[in-house]
């Protein structure tokens, strides 16, 4: 089994930033995915960002250029740093590990303020 916990989802402005945090813990295969989905209310869960093992990344279009997905390998953590957030990036934001097996955190909510 694998855990994810997510933190750092909050209430801030627009144009402002936010930083989450998802740490992964249990029966880790080194050769992994890791990503960020969200889902805003009467909407379907769209992927945000995705990164592999080997560190390389890939974005959405909506948050290209905003926003950054990365990892610490020997944390077993990944992170999505979000700049100039919008309105339209208010979601609850779900972490997704897939390595042996797919799992999902429990999601933190962000809510941009206009």
């Amino acid at each position: 089994q694998v855990q994810l916990v997510e933190s750092g989802g909050g209430l801030v402005q627009a144009g402002g930033s936010l930083r989450l945090s998802c740490a992964v813990s249990g029966r880790i295969f080194s050769v992994n995915v890791m990503a960020w989905h969200r889902q805003a209310p009467g909407k379907q869960r769209e992927l945000v960002a995705h990164i592999n093992s080997g560190g390389s990344a890939n974005y959405a279009d909506s948050v290209k250029g905003r926003f950054t997905i990365s990892r610490d390998n020997a944390k077993n953590t990944v992170y999505l740093q979000m700049n100039s957030l919008k309105p339209e990036d208010t979601a609850v934001y779900y972490c997704h590990y897939i390595g042996l097996g797919n799992y999902w955190g429990q999601g933190t909510q962000v809510t941009v303020s206009s």
